[in-house]
């Protein structure tokens, strides 16, 4: 693998040093002593393990494992920990015992745990709310196998806790990116009657309607961010915004063509550890250039890998010279929409005559009530590498947020990640929510960019002199 060698130029260093003039962080270390540490566990779900929550066909055959990544940063604060999931999500209580895990095992806190899930749709859907309420009325296991679940995540926080034992030192960060061709479209198409319709889904190329639709809002740079030791590459983190997937429902687990791209790419060098996250996706799917058929997904593996490729060898290294953690709470409400009304959610759960992923959908949403009244907002972090952030997003945040994240930082490479704290579900912007987008995964309500918007504001900002 080609190791990349170019440097920032001096005015791209001049508008980093910019904003750099400033410390907003709860815990940050200015000491030239960074290092990193790296994890995999194979996380793959047993045969006969429902998919994606309410998926009617169960886990019949394993195409290809399912793998937890990590790394761990440290210097003289708090260590930093970061993991991506392949699972489609990590709910509620589940996603709080995740984040506790790694932080105790890892000597950190809580609010210093970025946990994503990369989305995939033959993977899992952990909420322990929801499967406790499912075992109240006779449904244990439904959702998901709370014994398997409960040892993987024993495993993973003992990778993380391990590999602590053999980190290394880093002395410098590489930002590259590349232009993905033909992967992502937007699910917002205008129809020839001039009315809106978001049915664009992962694999609408056989829709003509599709096809022909412009590509629309998407975020087209796949990112990557390297950790180096001079000028020995460590670990690369990839991000791009897509949902990933290019067919899902027969029963077979996969990481789908994401994790098939980022296997690839790590066979190219095993000395660099690859490590691969959804950015905010909600809104973004490869239905415009894909039918799902295996030739498709193999088509998409090569065009995601190519990203990569190319991201890499456009990567600029800088020194990194500090390491500033910054969180802030974001509370969000529940959709007013009858459809997640707590007492009708009550009733369909309870509803022996219904179908049971109906009673999953109203479990998870019922823990969701339950987290609410309960007063426990979702953490927005930010960690901020100096030339570089990385900003974790709740749920299937729309990808307007992560280029408004990008327009609230201009000097900086940020990397904003969806699939967070996955409760909310799909997360529009005011202006899908006035195109009166809707959605059985839709909870929640109207007013969310608002308040994301504020939250950025704390952590992405820079205050200048």
């Amino acid at each position: 693998m080609k190791l990349p060698s170019r440097r920032l130029s001096a005015s791209r260093l001049l508008a980093i040093g910019l904003t750099l003039a400033f410390v907003a962080s709860a815990s940050s270390s200015q000491a030239e002593d960074f290092r990193i540490s790296s994890f995999t566990v194979d996380v793959t779900i047993p045969l006969k393990h429902r998919c994606m929550g309410v998926l009617p066909t169960k886990s019949q055959k394993v195409l290809d494992p399912l793998y937890t990544h990590g790394f761990v940063l440290q210097s003289t604060g708090l260590p930093f920990v970061f993991c991506a999931v392949d699972w489609c999500e990590i709910r509620n209580d589940s996603y709080d015992a995740w984040r506790k895990a790694l932080a105790d095992s890892t000597g950190t806190t809580v609010d210093h745990v970025m946990v994503c899930s990369l989305h995939q749709h033959d993977a899992p859907v952990i909420d322990g709310g929801a499967e406790r309420l499912l075992g109240s009325v006779g449904l244990a296991g439904e959702l998901f196998d709370s014994n398997f679940h409960d040892k993987t995540l024993v495993r993973v926080a003992k990778a993380a806790e391990d590999c602590m034992k053999s980190s290394r030192p880093i002395t410098h960060l590489g930002m590259g990116q590349a232009t993905v061709e033909q992967i992502a479209s937007n699910r917002r198409m205008v129809l020839p009657d001039g009315s809106i319709s978001f049915g664009r889904g992962s694999r609408s190329g056989t829709d003509p309607r599709s096809v022909a639709a412009p590509t629309g809002r998407i975020d087209p740079q796949l990112k990557t961010l390297s950790f180096w030791h001079d000028d020995r590459a460590i670990l690369a983190l990839h991000v791009y915004a897509t949902h990933p997937m290019s067919f899902y429902g027969r029963g077979e687990v996969s990481s789908d063509f994401v994790g098939l791209a980022r296997a690839r790419r790590q066979r190219d060098d095993f000395s660099i550890h690859q490590i691969y996250a959804s950015g905010c996706s909600g809104d973004v799917t490869a239905g415009k250039y894909n039918t799902g058929t295996n030739e498709d997904r193999k088509a998409l593996v090569q065009r995601l890998y190519d990203g990569m490729v190319t991201a890499w060898e456009n990567t600029e290294r800088v020194p990194l010279d500090s390491m500033n953690f910054r969180n802030t709470s974001l509370k969000l409400e529940m959709h007013p929409s009858e459809r997640v009304d707590r007492n009708r959610l009550m009733n369909v759960l309870q509803d022996q005559d219904a179908k049971t992923e109906s009673r999953i959908l109203a479990a998870m949403g019922l823990a969701t009530h339950e987290r609410l009244e309960q007063n426990r907002p979702i953490d927005l972090p930010c960690l901020d590498l100096g030339p570089a952030k990385i900003v974790l997003f709740p749920g299937e945040s729309f990808v307007g947020y992560q280029l408004l994240a990008q327009e609230m930082a201009p000097h900086q490479f940020v990397l904003s990640i969806g699939y967070g704290e996955c409760w909310p579900g799909y997360i529009p912007t005011a202006r899908e929510f006035a195109d009166g987008f809707d959605d059985s995964w839709l909870w929640a309500a109207p007013g969310s960019e608002t308040r994301i918007r504020e939250a950025l504001k704390k952590i992405l900002e820079a205050k200048t002199p």
